[in-house]
């Protein structure tokens, strides 16, 4: 049997068939020649080993990897759903479902969400050994495959329930995995980020990028895993003004936050304070359209005209502009880096290094100057002050860190760490009350592993639904 690999194209065999409907059989070998045509976007195994087939496989993977994060929606737009970063104003079930934070194992988004995530690892791991044979010296490039595999693995960890099968299609045969806890799946991710950090050791631009990337996407995939030591030792030296960027374009792909937020109108910006009235007070959540803050410039059309409805005709719309349709969008950044080091010294009972660290943020030599779309001026962001106890501390870390990291597929995760590793009650940390279309909240705490995982004879089910 073969496989094959297909990026885009189309068949044109519908139009050639019905011109050809009243030929004579005479003609028989002519029609055959005609429908044989070739299709220069399907690649066949054959085709792959070589140079250019190689890199075709590898580029597929990175398109992959960027449809995952901000080039498709996906997680990390409804790891914002299920938690406080957006509401939703679709007229998908699907999206209503998962900002009521009751997922069904059935919803079709997720399963194609999941499914995405996968395939990036799959395409990764299809590329990295053409790459060894053919491209070898392209380390910065086979580095960049065990990263998106690495991004792919912590997404999975950070947005999924216990439970998730690593399985292994890159082959002729499925290798089906046995289902995985979080931390399991975590510590692979840890693995591909020092895959990714021992082969990008060149002095190269592309190099450095990649080895940077790594080191800061091991340091977050080793906060989830509760070392913090380990995660701020990881992105010591990174620069606060590195980022590793997904860019879009008309040809390709526009910016999704963009997209379904402000285009769409599927989702609306989230708030304490829910309702076309306004008046639908959800606890736990962090105020992102009445906040006001500069890094996330929020126009709500209830208060400033013209009123705009969602997609669903009914929402009245919370519209950020951060991201326009061609904003490139930071993977990871020396923000990233910065947070995991603050969070670190607050562990550790550094109080003042903790403020110092955040602070430098804000304003100062090293202050970060630019978010999306949004020029942030040198002392727009006040100061922060010691809020005077721990847990009121480690609160102002993590709203910190949604301020900062909005819609980058970190909300989700970090509210599980809350729970996790801060022994915080999912009551305490996500979105409780009356939700606006129907009902209450629901419980849910992570996506599900979709059914669609049941073809791996392994697999059963989550294993749990915990944080």
């Amino acid at each position: 049997m073969q496989n094959a690999f297909r990026f885009g194209g189309r068949l044109t065999w519908t139009l050639a068939t019905g011109a050809l409907l009243a030929v004579s059989p005479a003609c028989s070998s002519i029609t055959d020649s005609l429908l044989e045509v070739e299709d220069p976007d399907l690649i066949m195994p054959s085709n792959v080993n070589s140079l250019p087939g190689a890199r075709a496989v590898a580029n597929g993977a990175l398109g992959r990897f960027v449809n995952s994060t901000a080039g498709g929606e996906g997680t990390w737009l409804y790891g914002g759903l299920l938690t406080d970063e957006w509401t939703t104003s679709s007229t998908f079930i699907q999206n209503d479902e998962t900002d009521q934070r009751k997922v069904q194992l059935l919803n079709t988004q997720v399963t194609g969400f999941y499914r995405n995530l996968n395939r990036v690892r799959t395409a990764a791991n299809q590329a990295i050994p053409l790459l060894e044979e053919w491209d070898a010296e392209n380390k910065a490039l086979i580095a960049e495959m065990y990263f998106a595999r690495g991004y792919s693995e912590m997404q999975l960890a950070n947005d999924f329930c216990n439970g998730i099968p690593l399985s292994n299609g890159a082959g002729e045969e499925v290798v089906y995995d046995q289902p995985r806890t979080g931390q399991e799946v975590l510590a692979v991710a840890v693995a591909s980020f020092d895959s990714a950090i021992a082969i990008a050791t060149g002095t190269d631009a592309q190099s450095l990028l990649i080895s940077r990337a790594a080191k800061v996407a091991k340091g977050r995939a080793l906060m989830a895993l509760n070392q913090y030591a380990a995660a701020a030792q990881a992105v010591a030296g990174i620069a606060t003004d590195f980022r590793y960027q997904h860019t879009f374009s008309l040809t390709t792909n526009s910016n999704i936050i963009w997209n379904q937020g402000f285009s769409a109108k599927r989702y609306s910006v989230g708030d304490s304070i829910d309702g076309n009235n306004r008046d639908i007070l959800i606890r736990n959540a962090i105020p992102f359209t009445s906040a006001k803050d500069p890094r996330l410039p929020v126009t709500d059309t209830k208060f400033v005209p013209p009123a705009t409805v969602g997609q669903d005709g009914g929402t009245v719309m919370r519209l950020t502009q951060i991201y326009d349709r061609l904003t490139a969008i930071d993977v990871v950044n020396g923000t990233d880096a910065r947070l995991i080091e603050a969070e670190n010294q607050l562990k550790n009972g550094d109080t003042a290094g903790w403020l110092a660290t955040l602070n430098a943020l804000r304003q100062g030599a090293t202050r970060v100057t630019t978010v999306g779309t949004v020029t942030i001026g040198a002392t727009v962001l006040p100061l922060l002050t010691d809020p005077g106890t721990a847990a009121a501390r480690v609160s102002l870390m993590f709203r910190e860190k949604a301020f900062w990291t909005f819609s980058r597929g970190q909300r989700l995760g970090d509210l599980r760490r809350l729970v996790r590793q801060y022994g915080r009650a999912p009551t305490d940390v996500f979105p409780e009350g009356v939700h606006f279309k129907a009902g209450n909240f629901g419980s849910d705490v992570n996506l599900p592993v979709v059914t669609d995982e049941e073809n791996n004879p392994n697999f059963t089910g989550c294993l749990d639904r915990n944080a």
